[in-house]
């Protein structure tokens, strides 16, 4: 955009080009920071708008049509279904279907062959036949990638529960796992707390092996009916791929020879397991993949729908619908509130609603009345660590998240409760907690310590994505921010983090993103760390993801990094501007004192002029990450949030830019 010759503003005179004279300089940077205020001001209205009653708040979580094929199809292993979810879930699943047949799994991505076939058996199952063209083209372009032969385990899985699929022909996981102690390879606390939860009731799954009468053949979906699953090499037996797929033979000759009362046992075992985990709202580990195998589980081994945990089970996933004005439905992976209102405080407050603000201490009244007091499977890598800290979701109690914790810490800091010894107690134990979950290695995975193992990724049975939560950059730059707010930045622990960070650091300057896409989220999250616990924004490391963020910068003066940057090179830093990934950009180059440079005022001139008429962003783009490439995520609050974080910071500067490092211990 260029300067209008009515004088209306345009992009071009507040990007921070040259001036006739340092007036004009200074009068643009006014003028930039007028339009941020009122675009805050607009935002923050918008967002206080969409708080609950109770005080939290939640954006819908967007993944793929997997989540609703499968629903679908666990309805009818169950002999549940009925036509109005058929339809609602049938109506969204064609809503997605892109113009080549095929469905993706991310907002502009290519097609996914085993979203596309999970997809298809779900409208096949609600009445669509396989010559209409929708269907035609989707069954053809899941021929030429290689039909179900070529998809992920988990497909298989669902198709051979009706038939569609031998089980002879999956990768076996028995629940003698159960027995591994925890010092054995592949036990099941060598897997994250997401896989664990899934593992566990599919070894239930595996052994039992069950086979519903298919409503109809899904032939068209093989290269070769006759021979659906033609055979493949096995890599060399010195290979780790190998050595792990002849490992897998030999779990399924012991799948015909297992001892009877062994493996009973072992199924009893694993069943206690997943009912003791059970949250209260019904569901397991408040997201939907380990709710809907635990529930398969345990119906295989004799509960019926009306035992008090089945029927718990299965209501807390009608939790996860969605329902659309046009009559869709779509099902959430998971909900997101604890996440969603700390970083709404947050914005909140950055943006200049006062600390005792009604809005901000209803929302620190309801974290401080989700904080988990309890140990989970967390303590059982860390039995002497006393609990204390938040979950990303409603009801999770045995597997409260370390990135969540520190975010809820840093939110509660920015609120003048009326109780402020109930608060401090609270953040000092999630300080304490987050202290104690820090790896060997110096750094912070999401919801373990050093669940670092080689081997479980390596299983054929694990193809879904990670399945293991080593340390990641986003994670340990929040816990490094929260622990150099509390005064800890000369802490020995906080130290470490710091070292791990610098060393992690890629040649081009970035951080990788584990949570979020990709190197702008890890940049936008360990450069403000760094700042405030210290480092000068002239230290190496700072200048050279300052000089990173700004070379990537689009045309437009936003920021976007599109999420095949997660396999491929070339989109690294490249991508649509998004609201999101804009305040993460600005976030970074505010804190390293880059606030009147041109790359930021183009960035916030690009905030302020892409935000709707009610404050609001819109943003079609994912931004979030479940598993890097594998899994997606369309957070709806980030577009709202992070702005708002961004501008805030943009017109009021840091809420903790001054705050004096006390270096205390805990």
């Amino acid at each position: 955009m260029t300067a209008t010759t009515d004088g209306s503003t345009g992009a071009a005179n507040i990007t921070g080009a040259p001036a006739d004279d340092p007036t004009d300089t200074r009068t643009a940077a006014n003028d930039v920071t007028d339009i941020a205020r009122r675009a805050a001001e607009r935002s923050v209205e918008h967002l206080l708008g969409r708080q609950d009653e109770q005080g939290w708040w939640k954006g819908d979580l967007a993944t793929n049509v997997t989540m609703d094929a499968e629903d679908l199809l666990l309805r009818q292993f169950l002999g549940i279904q009925d036509p109005a979810t058929t339809r609602a879930a049938a109506l969204f699943i064609r809503g997605e279907q892109l113009g080549d047949g095929t469905w993706n799994t991310f907002y502009g991505g290519p097609g996914d062959l085993s979203a596309t076939i999970e997809a298809y058996v779900a409208l096949r199952l609600a009445g669509d036949r396989p010559d209409e063209p929708h269907m035609a083209r989707a069954s053809g372009w899941i021929r030429d990638q290689g039909g179900i032969a070529a998809a992920r385990v988990f497909t298989r899985i669902w198709l051979a529960l009706f038939g569609w699929w031998k089980w002879d022909d999956l990768p076996e996981l028995p629940p003698e796992l159960m027995f591994f102690p925890k010092w054995v390879p592949l036990n099941i606390y060598d897997f994250g707390c997401w896989a664990r939860q899934t593992i566990v009731p599919l070894t239930i799954v595996s052994a039992k092996r069950p086979v519903r009468p298919a409503p109809f053949a899904l032939d068209e979906l093989h290269t070769d009916p006759d021979h659906p699953n033609p055979p493949r090499k096995l890599a060399p037996p010195t290979s780790w791929d190998g050595l792990f797929q002849r490992l897998d033979k030999g779990l399924h000759l012991y799948h015909k020879v297992a001892p009877r009362p062994l493996r009973r046992i072992a199924m009893n075992v694993a069943a206690r397991w997943i009912i003791e985990r059970q949250e209260n709202d019904g569901c397991w580990g408040g997201i939907q993949p380990p709710a809907v195998y635990s529930v398969i589980a345990l119906h295989l081994l004799g509960y019926d729908l009306d035992h008090p945990v089945m029927k718990a089970g299965l209501a807390s996933l009608d939790r996860f619908a969605v329902h659309r004005e046009d009559g869709a439905r779509m099902i959430e992976a998971c909900q997101s509130p604890v996440w969603d209102t700390c970083l709404a405080t947050i914005a909140l407050a950055d943006a200049g609603l006062r600390p005792d603000h009604p809005a901000l201490v209803k929302a620190a009244d309801w974290m401080l009345a989700e904080e988990i007091t309890r140990p989970g499977d967390w303590s059982v890598r860390k039995p002497e660590l006393a609990p204390g800290g938040w979950a990303f979701e409603f009801h999770n109690d045995n597997y409260p998240d370390i990135d969540d914790t520190a975010e809820v810490v840093l939110a509660l800091r920015r609120v003048r409760h009326p109780d402020p010894a109930r608060l401090e107690a609270a953040i000092a134990r999630g300080v304490r907690w987050n202290l104690g979950m820090q790896s060997r290695n110096g750094a912070w995975g999401a919801f373990d310590a050093d669940n670092t193992s080689p081997f479980p990724n390596r299983l054929p049975f694990c193809d879904f994505g990670e399945v293991i939560d080593p340390p990641s950059a986003d994670v340990t730059g929040h816990v490094v921010e929260m622990l150099a707010v509390e005064g800890l930045a000369n802490h020995p622990r906080t130290r470490e983090g710091i070292e791990w960070l610098l060393a992690e650091q890629e040649a081009c300057g970035a951080w990788f993103g584990r949570w979020g896409v990709n190197y702008v989220y890890g940049t936008g999250s360990v450069v403000p760390a760094l700042i405030t616990a210290g480092l000068p924004a002239g230290h190496p490391a700072i200048r050279r993801a300052v000089d990173w963020l700004e070379s990537v910068q689009n045309d437009d003066g936003g920021w976007g990094e599109d999420l095949r940057s997660y396999q491929e090179e070339k989109w690294i830093g490249h991508g649509e501007s998004t609201a999101s990934q804009t305040a993460w950009a600005l976030l970074a180059l505010l804190a390293a004192g880059r606030r009147d440079t041109a790359s930021v005022t183009r960035g916030v001139t690009w905030l302020t002029e892409a935000q709707q008429a009610d404050g609001s962003w819109d943003e079609p783009y994912f931004t979030g990450t479940g598993f890097p490439w594998d899994f997606s995520i369309n957070y709806h609050l980030y577009r709202q949030v992070f702005p708002l974080t961004a501008l805030g910071r943009y017109v009021h500067g840091d809420p903790f830019a001054d705050r004096t490092d006390a270096a205390e211990g805990v």
